[in-house]
């Protein structure tokens, strides 16, 4: 099991660097460009949800992210202090709604294989997995 974590403000300046470490550890795993890719945008889709929701962009909050490589899949754990919104209320825009905002939570389901939200006594903790199936060689 590979396992890596970084902390970093919720300053929308660091998330070209959390994206460039999230490329980084999916580079060592066997999935398509357009996986990776989806994957590292899901995740800048989901730090940018926090620092405009969770912490109605205040830019000195704390962001954790846990990045897990299993034997079948990839697990990244995003963590927030903020404030909480109800699982039931994260519901994303039709798709033929042509307006900005509302599509980052079809692109993380899109993404990854299970998304779970998990409510914290402090702040959310959004579990994002994608499975790692076999792989033919192409």
């Amino acid at each position: 099991m590979k396992k890596k974590k970084v902390e970093f403000s919720s300053h929308t300046g660091n998330l070209a660097l959390m994206r460039k470490f999230v490329r980084g550890f999916l580079d060592a795993y066997p999935l398509s460009e357009k996986e990776r890719t989806l994957m590292v945008l899901g995740v800048d889709e989901a730090c940018t949800n926090i620092i405009r929701h969770a912490y109605h962009l205040r830019d000195d909050q704390l962001i954790s992210l846990s990045l897990e490589g299993l034997r079948n899949c990839i697990r990244l754990r995003l963590r927030d202090y903020g404030k909480q919104t109800a699982a039931h209320s994260m519901q994303g825009r039709s798709h033929d709604l042509i307006k900005p905002g509302g599509l980052g939570l079809h692109l993380i389901r899109h993404a990854f294989d299970k998304v779970d939200y998990i409510v914290k006594a402090r702040g959310t903790e959004l579990v994002m997995t994608k499975n790692l199936e076999e792989r033919k060689a192409a």
